[in-house]
């Protein structure tokens, strides 16, 4: 037998639902119409109160996935890091030597501090992670964030505990770019597609005159102070469209996949409290960009250096991580072979030396 049913309750909760629903409208259609800052505020709120408990889960999810990661992967990776710390501290010593010798003043170190990215998941906050990295760690808004690979993104809003950015896919992403000979200025931007895998990114603005063959490296060009100088963005597809006589637009394909992002790092301190000039790994001065977009002596009062991080990915290191593994297996391999080679070498002398002397002696 179904439960009594007062007369009327039933339209009750029915016209209730309808406020609710309508309310729920209006509110959307108000945020929607909000801007950028008031919506990024009412976000933050909701993500440090009622969406706290469930972003803290996600953080402990993602720590335990990283702890999972196979051991031999961790250890390829310490491996690698040592060979390269060894096989740098000659190159250390002989240019502290070479600066001595020069008269130049100790060189300075860029700022990083290492963090955890972790993606919301939720409908509309594609192109925006969250970073485990806050006020207390110096994160400094506008800082860019990297990935072995190159440019990852850079971050939006900085709160206490954690911070907010957005990757490449983001359709507010912007970064001033050029070729890594430096022969060709433009800027990145993204071009969204019907679905988020058909996302692309586009170098615009590029002279007309100077034409990119498939391939070519795009890196930061350090013009807008956000970003540092040579940071790896990807690399040369096609042409996107051409203007007749103006300029040239190319599809660029990204080494740095969002959805791979796990582990990077994020300048703190700003470009302002990175001087540039003797001791600093700024470019030379006066480089300004030519009436092809090159890079050109100038005049030092009309240009200032900038900071140059070119040096931190060598042309052997540069690529996506599927490059990057690619390269690896291939140094691997010849490790292999040199190792059966020398093997094999010292068992041909173990051999000759187990051979009597012709002439009666011992070995």
């Amino acid at each position: 037998m179904p439960p009594y049913v007062p007369p009327g309750t039933v339209a009750a909760d029915q016209r209730r639902q309808r406020y609710v629903t309508a309310g729920l409208i209006i509110a959307a259609l108000i945020l929607s119409y909000l801007p950028s800052g008031g919506q990024e505020t009412i976000a933050s709120a909701l993500r440090s109160s009622v969406l706290r408990p469930f972003l803290g889960l996600q953080g402990v999810v993602a720590a335990t996935r990283l702890r999972t990661l196979d051991v031999r992967v961790l250890q390829a990776r310490l491996d690698s890091a040592t060979a390269s710390l060894v096989a740098r501290s000659t190159l250390a010593e002989e240019n502290d030597r070479l600066r001595a010798l020069l008269d130049l003043g100790d060189r300075l170190e860029v700022p990083w501090i290492a963090g955890e990215v972790l993606r919301p998941g939720t409908q509309g906050s594609e192109g925006i992670f969250l970073l485990n990295l806050g006020t207390e760690d110096g994160v400094p808004p506008m800082a860019p964030v990297l990935t072995p690979e190159g440019l990852a993104g850079v971050v939006r809003e900085v709160r206490d505990g954690s911070s907010i950015g957005m990757d490449w896919t983001n359709p507010d992403f912007r970064a001033s770019a050029m070729s890594e000979d430096g022969a060709v200025y433009g800027f990145v931007e993204t071009r969204r597609g019907l679905f988020r895998e058909e996302d692309r990114l586009l170098l615009a603005s590029t002279p007309y005159a100077v034409q990119l063959e498939a391939g070519t490296g795009i890196q930061t060009s350090g013009i807008g102070g956000v970003y540092p100088r040579g940071i790896p963005i990807g690399r040369v597809v096609e042409v996107a469209e051409s203007q007749g006589g103006w300029n040239t637009s190319y599809w660029v394909e990204p080494y740095v996949v969002p959805g791979d992002m796990s582990q990077v790092v994020v300048m703190i301190g700003g470009l302002d409290s990175i001087p540039s000039g003797d001791g600093a790994p700024g470019g030379p001065a006066g480089a300004t960009p030519g009436a092809n977009g090159a890079g050109e002596p100038g005049d030092s009062t009309r240009a200032t250096p900038v900071l140059d991080l070119s040096a931190m990915w060598p042309d052997d290191q540069r690529g996506t991580r599927a490059d990057r593994r690619a390269r690896g297996q291939l140094v691997a391999d010849s490790l292999r072979r040199m190792e059966r080679r020398i093997a094999a070498l010292r068992d041909s002398l173990d051999q000759m030396r187990a051979v009597p002397d012709s002439s009666g002696g011992g070995p």
